[in-house]
């Protein structure tokens, strides 16, 4: 009887556990997954800001394990999971396992603000992407033909909350949208009414990084014209005005958060075996303390067993890609009777790009920054891509719109249904 593994969440984690498994008649997978396909997160702000296609970060799952003799696709929304019969739920029908294993992410952290949560623009997924390009596109338009300086200026500004490496890659983007693109194709616009605020409540950017990135990030950004607010955070979002720690308001009709994250929500599993941020508390072999066959990858997991991480694991890609490979190698252990192998963390760095031709590289030993910089980070997100074609594509397209400065796919696309037809 071949075991069934059932791996929620086609992420880093989950798609590198099935690789290592993938065409090992002892096992049957069963990959569960909303979405039909595995997306690139670290790329997804470009897709935000009309630089690449969605199409350039994602590739269907069906398409992906074609050739696996052992996996199967199960597409639908997770539910809750049934500890005492080995079952979970979805909304498109119960699947019943040997071993679970729970890779389903984060979600935005709006800190309870209720309005922040309602209005603003959060960028975890491939559908919030396109909705904020459509956003950004629409305001742009709207300001193009309002005459009201006022309001003209509200539409313009734009406020991005959480400095980490998707504020300040995103910053440095819309930046240079306005500066190569803007001008040339709005004359309508007034670019002097433009604001683009990236507020932290940390007193650096790039909190994680060296000290060296973080005053590298500071300085790009400030030439490229982004106002940087510190030691300040968003506490409200109301009538079009975010409103700050400070007592400040900032009018606009665009807040984005990149300002933090907590586990999805995993019903079934007990409130105890969940820790801070709501991730799910493991051993060192990335099982649920307590609870058999039930493991945890990714973001979703808090490890406290290494040393070096007494707050648990950064979440990072390369900590989700690094625990599927080890789970899928002690899957293979427990079957051949072998000692089981403790994860342990691989530190290889941390990167963010500010602006062309810029970005800034921390790497174990040392840093660096610039154009080199700025071309490890080019090769460092083309590898991890899924598919030989995304890969090419996506090196053609940045030659491409790195030369030109503009990108082409500014589409405004609004996808319904035909109701007229039978």
């Amino acid at each position: 009887m071949k075991k069934h593994i059932i791996i929620v969440g086609g992420g880093f984690a989950g798609i590198n556990l099935i690789k290592s498994l993938q065409n090992d008649g002892r096992f049957l997978i069963t990959l569960v997954d909303k979405n039909n396909y595995h997306f690139f997160p670290p790329l997804i702000y470009q897709v935000a800001t009309s630089f690449i296609e969605a199409s350039n970060i994602s590739y269907p799952f069906r398409k992906l394990f074609s050739n696996n003799k052992n996996v199967r696709f199960h597409m639908g929304r997770f539910l809750r999971v049934i500890p005492e019969s080995k079952t979970i739920e979805t909304d498109t029908g119960n699947l019943g396992y040997d071993d679970l294993v729970l890779a389903l992410g984060t979600e935005s952290n709006f800190f309870g603000m209720e309005n922040v949560q309602r209005y603003a623009l959060p960028m975890k997924n491939i559908e919030e992407a396109l909705y904020l390009r459509n956003h950004i596109l629409l305001n742009l338009e709207e300001a193009a033909r309002n005459k009201d300086i006022k309001t003209a200026q509200k539409l313009q500004n734009v406020v991005i909350a959480g400095g980490g490496p998707t504020g300040v890659e995103l910053a440095g983007m819309l930046a240079e949208m306005g500066r190569y693109i803007a001008e040339k194709e709005y004359p309508e616009i007034k670019l002097a009414l433009s604001n683009l605020y990236l507020i932290d409540a940390l007193p650096t950017l790039l909190s994680p990084m060296s000290k060296k990135a973080q005053e590298t990030a500071c300085q790009t950004l400030k030439k490229l014209g982004v106002k940087i607010i510190l030691n300040v955070s968003v506490k409200d979002y109301v009538d079009g005005k975010v409103i700050l720690s400070d007592g400040k308001r900032i009018e606009t009709e665009t807040l984005i958060w990149t300002s933090g994250v907590i586990g999805r929500e995993v019903p079934g599993i007990p409130e105890d075996r969940v820790g801070h941020g709501r991730r799910i508390l493991v051993n060192a072999y990335n099982q649920v303390e307590g609870i058999n066959n039930i493991y945890v990858l990714g973001d979703l997991c808090l490890q406290l067993t290494e040393d070096p991480y007494p707050k648990g694991h950064p979440q990072l890609a390369q900590v989700a890609i690094q625990q599927g490979k080890n789970l899928g190698r002690n899957f293979k252990r427990i079957e051949d009777e072998k000692v089981l192998v403790p994860f342990e963390y691989n530190d290889k760095g941390s990167m963010a790009i500010i602006s062309k031709f810029n970005a800034v590289v921390d790497l174990p030993k040392f840093s660096f920054e610039g154009f080199i910089a700025w071309l490890t980070w080019l090769f460092i997100h083309i590898i991890p891509l899924v598919g030989f074609g995304n890969k090419i594509r996506l090196a053609m397209d940045w030659f491409r719109l790195f030369i030109t400065n503009n990108p082409s796919i500014r589409l405004i696309l609004y996808p319904e249904r035909n109701s007229s037809k039978e």
